[in-house]
């Protein structure tokens, strides 16, 4: 069983996430694809908080956020393996569009980074579904 604190701060992070999976999806309706691959990665990364919450666990860097994450969860088969993926790559996809001078992303990558966003936010969401109902 998880206190009401850790509970909130998970939910409150799922929701978070859930708002920037709809922002990447409206943004990528408008073309800016930078701005997408931006927030599906923050979609994602806001889910991985979210499980993160539930230990009583959060970090100051995103690396420490993913490494972590693989770490106490996918390593040891808590969840799914391709999660692992997802997030690794949306990360370096963030890290060049937002810092690289000159990069500019494909129409198709980023609407394969939004699909994937939306499959880790749904992995995310029905861990912590079973989780905070047992």
């Amino acid at each position: 069983m998880y206190n009401k604190e850790l509970r909130d701060l998970a939910l409150y992070r799922l929701e978070k996430a859930k708002s920037d999976l709809n922002a990447s999806k409206k943004t990528l309706e408008l073309e800016m694809y930078d701005t997408a691959a931006n927030r599906s990665y923050y979609a994602i990364f806001h889910a991985a908080r979210a499980v993160l919450a539930l230990d009583g666990e959060d970090y100051k860097k995103h690396s420490g956020v993913i490494s972590n994450f693989q770490k106490n969860y996918i390593k040891t088969g808590v969840l799914e393996k391709n999660l692992s993926n997802i997030i690794k790559l949306a990360f370096d996809i963030r890290n060049e569009c937002d810092y690289e001078d000159f990069y500019i992303i494909s129409r198709d990558d980023v609407i394969r980074q939004v699909a994937e966003a939306g499959i880790f936010l749904s992995h995310i969401e029905e861990y912590l579904e079973k989780e905070l109902n047992k």
